[in-house]
């Protein structure tokens, strides 16, 4: 379908509910407007309405699986006309199930049919469609002309979740996050009308849905600016003997170090579990470039390189992917698991409230008998990226934060128990206690749906809820794209 003219938000959010009857029943409609699906009576209905996080399934009334972005407006066309709301599903890895609407009743559109990956030579701008997951992007646009862009390592998560939200990745510090290099999408609207938009074209939505895009609009067409692949690229994990008596200062050291002196080419984690901690990356050089930038520092925590190995890019993505078959994502994608998880995005993590966060480390989350880590990525620092790529263009809201942590809990062929949520909400609870307002938030990516709605705009979106109510209001004010954690629309 052609972009139509996209003149006023208002106006277009205005013919939401006028295309179809409402006594048409939303399965009649999708079939009378030629859009493939699938209800809870087709073979593929348990791979297609599985969760990724099997502790919350949801049931749609049907998925469509539509091959074109006009597919996709008149499957929307008939959930606003039935007023049913309708979620769009990437790769599905929402660790709350928002691609399955995060509650039960969203006609989902499955997006894997729009999955192709393709390069332009002359401009070195990628086309790719939301469908595709995180693998096949990066194999295909390296295939196709030794180019990248920055984006997340596990190969099985979709494109277009990882992107809206942010996409944080180890190459993040030196070229910033995978929505930093959207150049341009294809959007389908509420009221299923089909436009294109930039940091030039229809600005405010561009912006609305690079930080917060699930709630604006479905993205059938992504284009993206691409840099040259790196040649030279050091893996690494160094081993970390951090106890309870040493990880503050260890922690106090490293942010010190994330914050003043680590070179833009250097990008890692600190990951820790019940089986020990280490600080794992990459370094976009060689190994004696590696050594030079990390090795001062690491003789001042007690650590040092355990393994490492140099290789091309392809290969630095393959160490990180977390899969037996390495950047090779699997067809049928048929991967699951069950747990827990929540988030904090922080300014630093010092004084009280890191000696809160490491008593909590060693003291609670070690007597506790199920298979817990976290991740602190090093986000920000003076010379990263993230804080320098702050031009403006998009609605996510951590440019001035050093870390993101990740913390995970899950269980293995068992429901996740009733009283689990505590070791992690009580995590949070303890490092956040200390801090102001403002020195925290959470990234939507690792999203957690137990939150309320309004602590999760404030937690997710910060400083922009205000610019993105009113946006919302303008583009979707029936909120036909909803979940539980979305931006409300601005009222009155």
């Amino acid at each position: 379908m052609k972009p139509t003219t996209f003149l006023h938000l208002g106006l277009l959010a205005a013919s939401t509910h006028a295309t179809t009857h409402n006594a048409t029943s939303l399965l009649d409609c999708l079939s009378a407007a030629k859009v493939p699906f699938i209800t809870s009576s087709s073979p593929d209905w348990p791979l297609r309405a599985s969760p990724f996080n099997t502790r919350v399934p949801y049931t749609p009334p049907a998925i469509v699986i539509p091959i074109s972005t006009s597919q996709v407006a008149a499957a929307v066309g008939c959930g606003a006309a039935r007023k049913v709301k309708v979620t769009p599903k990437a790769g599905g890895h929402s660790y709350a199930s928002l691609s399955l609407g995060g509650e039960d009743g969203h006609l989902v559109i499955e997006l894997d049919k729009l999955a192709g990956v393709s390069l332009n030579r002359e401009t070195d701008i990628a086309t790719i469609g939301p469908g595709a997951r995180l693998g096949d992007v990066a194999v295909g646009i390296y295939n196709q002309g030794k180019r990248a862009f920055s984006h997340g390592t596990c190969p099985g998560v979709g494109l277009a979740g990882h992107v809206l939200h942010g996409g944080y990745g180890m190459s993040s510090r030196n070229h910033g996050l995978a929505l930093d290099w959207v150049d341009s999408m294809t959007v389908v609207l509420a009221n299923a009308t089909v436009v294109n938009c930039s940091a030039t074209v229809h600005s405010s939505l561009f912006w609305a849905m690079l930080g917060a895009g699930s709630g604006f609009g479905i993205a059938t067409e992504f284009r993206f600016r691409t840099y040259e692949a790196p040649a030279v690229v050091t893996w690494f994990s160094a081993a970390l003997s951090w106890d309870v008596e040493t990880a503050v200062e260890g922690l106090e050291k490293l942010e010190l170090f994330t914050r003043y002196n680590m070179p833009p080419e250097l990008n890692m984690r600190l990951m820790a579990s019940a089986n020990g901690s280490s600080l794992d990356g990459v370094f976009y050089g060689n190994r004696a470039g590696l050594d030079a930038a990390l090795g001062p520092f690491l003789g001042t925590v007690n650590g040092s390189i355990a393994t490492a190995g140099t290789t091309g890019w392809i290969g630095g993505l393959e160490r990180f992917s977390e899969s037996a078959t390495g950047l090779v994502v699997p067809k049928p994608y048929n991967i699951h698991d069950t747990f827990y998880a929540k988030s904090l995005t922080l300014t630093g993590l010092n004084d009280t409230s890191a000696e809160n966060f490491v008593d909590y480390w060693f003291n609670v989350a070690y007597h506790v008998d199920r298979i817990w880590w976290f991740q602190l990525d090093l986000h920000g620092g003076a010379h990263a990226a993230v804080w320098e790529a702050d031009n403006g263009e998009t609605s996510y809201a951590f440019r001035d934060k050093l870390y993101i942590i990740q913390f995970y809990d899950r269980v293995i062929g068992e429901p996740y128990p009733a009283n689990g949520f505590q070791l992690l909400d009580g995590w949070v609870d303890a490092t956040t206690a200390p801090l102001e307002w403002g020195e925290w938030g959470m990234y939507i990516n690792y999203v957690d749906a137990r939150l309320g709605r309004r602590e999760a705009e404030e937690l997710y979106w910060g400083k922009n809820v205000p610019r993105l109510r009113k946006i919302k209001a303008q583009v979707d004010p029936e909120e036909l794209f909803f979940n539980p954690v979305s931006i409300e629309p601005a009222r009155g």
